[in-house]
């Protein structure tokens, strides 16, 4: 038992030794990398997926479950994917010039998107939706500090958030087939399941009655 725990001891001792070299940092950061993807896309996609599914989704609890795992498998899959393919790209390139430049992200990063992200699923057009919302947030914000455009005077949220609003339901009422299905179904729960209802259960306690009344 001793002898078993002193090689246990030694192996963790070699292994400590071992990330610690600095020339096999790039490649530890990729697997680390790997690694991270996985467990963030998971934490992310599972709550998500168990609140979308069991509101929205119809099936037996053994379906959901079933939709639940494969969501959040997809999207740890794909986040791990990527990341492990962007820091190799940028490794690589590093390595490749000498040094790290701002147009390696930009690269590395584009052929990560087209060859993990490429496929039109409903995971990928999710992630996709949610990362070009915050970059038009970020490319204004890098506008205004580059002097592109002028600093406003007032606070622009209010104007932005009227508008983004002002569209989304303009969209639903009249083009709704353009909107993706996860919104349409939180949009027809909120604006048109609220119009209908028969007795107190489905006004108060149910969305939409089970029974054949």
């Amino acid at each position: 038992m001793a002898g078993g725990d002193g090689v246990y001891r030694a192996l963790l001792r070699a292994a400590n030794a071992f990330l610690q070299q600095r020339r096999y940092r790039a490649a530890l950061a990729v697997i680390k990398g790997f690694r991270n993807g996985a467990v963030y896309g998971a934490k992310i996609r599972a709550p998500h997926a168990l609140v979308m599914t069991f509101l929205f989704k119809s099936g037996s609890l053994r379906e959901k479950l079933r939709a639940i795992a494969q969501a959040t498998y997809a999207h740890s899959r794909n986040l791990a994917y990527f990341v492990f393919t962007y820091k190799g790209l940028m490794a690589a390139q590093s390595r490749l010039q000498g040094k790290k430049i701002p147009f390696h992200a930009f690269l590395a990063a584009c052929i990560g998107g087209w060859l993990v992200f490429g496929e039109n699923n409903p995971i990928n057009s999710q992630i996709i939706m949610y990362l070009l919302s915050r970059i038009l947030f970020g490319l204004s914000r890098l506008a205004v500090e580059k002097g592109y455009i002028p600093q406003p005077k007032q606070d622009p949220f209010p104007i932005v958030a009227a508008l983004v609003w002002g569209t989304v339901l303009w969209l639903f009422e009249y083009h709704r087939e353009t909107l993706q299905p996860s919104l349409q179904s939180s949009m027809t729960y909120l604006y048109e399941d609220s119009e209908v209802w028969h007795d107190l259960s489905d006004f108060l306690l149910y969305n939409k009655r089970t029974d054949s009344k």
